[in-house]
């Protein structure tokens, strides 16, 4: 089988770089036009920016319509073209990533004053380990007190603040007065913070 395809490979590489580039074919606006939508979403897994991945689709028509990529028909059109635009998402990435950098000139905490090494601090959204265990350890603390409160003011809390139950149910539930259930609320706020 090497045998077969030895001459046809020295063949093609005897061949002048003009014979090559001419078989190259020009692709038509409607067979672009029908992988569009295959490339924008590959190209928006890739960027995560609907806006960016349309610019870069477009870039790939633009080179593909103005000869600047001939395709040879050495593989599939799509193929193809998820290559190039392969090649211009990571061009874009590689442009861009010059851009995102911070220079020493943006590294100023809340006072005025620059942080060492241009290291910049990031407050992360998420509220960190040690800050879910208090919480979660407060929270216990709060439930069992509230637990320990007498009957007429632990159902109160139950129903209006941890179940969230509206204020005309409440006071249907446990047959008391609007003026009543407040007044409770406030009793049972006052005994939870001593």
């Amino acid at each position: 089988m090497q045998t077969a395809l030895a001459p046809a490979a020295a063949s093609f590489a005897t061949l002048p770089f003009e014979a090559v580039s001419n078989t190259a074919s020009t692709v038509a606006w409607t067979d672009l036009v029908a992988h569009r939508s295959h490339l924008v979403r590959f190209a928006q897994r890739k960027l995560h920016d609907p806006m960016l991945a349309e610019d870069v689709v477009h870039d790939v028509f633009e080179a593909v319509l103005s000869g600047r990529a001939l395709f040879a028909g050495r593989s599939a059109l799509s193929s193809w073209l998820t290559g190039i635009l392969k090649h211009k998402v990571v061009d874009l990435v590689r442009q861009r990533a010059g851009y995102d950098s911070l220079d020493d000139s943006d590294c100023v905490d809340d006072d005025g004053e620059s942080l060492a090494h241009g290291v910049m601090a990031f407050e992360c959204p998420q509220p960190r380990p040690d800050e879910l265990a208090e919480q979660r350890e407060l929270l216990a603390q709060t439930l069992a007190r509230i637990e320990a409160l007498p009957a007429c003011l632990r159902d109160v809390m139950r129903l209006r603040v941890l179940q969230d139950q509206p204020t005309d149910i409440v006071c249907r539930t446990l047959s008391i007065s609007e003026d009543n259930l407040f007044v409770r609320l406030h009793r049972a706020r006052k005994q939870l913070l001593s």
